[in-house]
């Protein structure tokens, strides 16, 4: 991880991450947020990030972990760790899935 000289560096990673959410929130539109990714970040971040939203539909719908792996190539403890935050987080996932309407799948388990 990179290192700061800065007297907090929890402070500043929190401004940072508060801008962050500023310019996505920003955005607008599904074009200029995908543009502003691909500015943003690797294509390994970005596989990362893509490869933890996708397992969320199979979660949603009691998909075994395994079975999820099979379809997506994702490992088990992504998965995992995709689930706990899901459960355990700040909500952030569960906001996207409700703003997206994907909380009503086969389980009927709401957001």
């Amino acid at each position: 991880m990179k290192q700061r000289t800065v007297q907090d560096p929890a402070q500043v990673a929190n401004v940072s991450i508060k801008g962050l959410a500023r310019a996505f929130a920003a955005l607008g539109t599904e074009a200029a947020a995908e543009a502003f990714l691909r500015d943003l970040c690797t294509p390994a971040e970005l596989e990362a990030m893509a490869d933890r939203w996708a397992v969320i539909p199979y979660l949603l719908s009691g998909v075994p972990y395994r079975d999820i792996h099979d379809r997506t190539g994702v490992s088990v403890t992504t998965i995992g760790r995709v689930a706990r935050t899901y459960e355990t987080g700040t909500g952030g996932y569960a906001g996207a899935v409700e703003k997206l309407g994907l909380s009503t799948l086969r389980t009927g388990r709401s957001s």
